[in-house]
């Protein structure tokens, strides 16, 4: 009961410092502090159940791969992979670390306190960035799984570690630099000169 306590005066807290910051126009200190409150907030209130979607949702789909390419075998229930090579079988166990959890609440709430986007255009973005750092996500697992395949078990550190982290970190730079750099760039404005396709006149 505390603890809900705490949870809603913090809140109202929060909302409160935004509407000052919103008031007083500093619009980087309201893209700060909505960005870090709502991740903070949604982490809290959804990581349980979001661990739970996310880590079944991305063994099952990478599991698809590697069943089709007869490589490693995918136990959804359990969310693990089992790969096999010359080295003797091993599992990989797809944890809260693994399915992609905060990657996804950490993109949202940039976007939806990024002026730049409508709330319509916010929406688009949020689904198909969630698409893009679920498929990353798969395709670094589905990498690390293929390394020791072919490799053994003794690449497990440097499959999982390395390479594995980055390929995401890579297309999460990407996905970073298409909905935020490249937007700010277009959408700004210096004097009557745009980076828009066409210059404003």
């Amino acid at each position: 009961m505390q603890a809900i306590i705490l949870y809603i005066v913090l809140f109202i807290i929060w909302i409160y410092v935004l509407t000052v910051f919103k008031r007083k126009k500093l619009e980087f200190f309201y893209f700060l502090a909505g960005s870090i409150g709502t991740f903070l907030f949604a982490f809290t209130l959804l990581r349980n159940i979001m661990t739970e979607i996310m880590t079944t949702m991305t063994c099952f789909l990478t599991g698809l791969l590697g069943n089709a390419l007869g490589i490693f075998k995918a136990y959804t229930a359990h969310s693990i992979l089992f790969i096999e090579n010359a080295d003797g079988p091993i599992s990989l166990y797809v944890d809260f670390e693994c399915g992609g959890v905060i990657e996804i609440l950490v993109f949202f709430s940039l976007v939806w306190f990024f002026a730049v986007y409508t709330v319509k255009e916010k929406l688009t973005i949020s689904f198909l960035g969630a698409l893009w750092i679920i498929a990353a996500n798969i395709i670094r697992l589905f990498s690390i799984c293929l390394i020791i395949n072919h490799f053994g078990n003794e690449s497990y550190y440097v499959a999982h570690t390395i390479v594995g982290r980055l390929i995401f970190y890579a297309l999460s730079i990407i996905l970073y630099f298409y909905v935020f750099t490249r937007a700010q760039i277009r959408k700004q404005r210096v004097g009557e000169f745009g980076y828009d396709s066409e210059v404003s006149k």
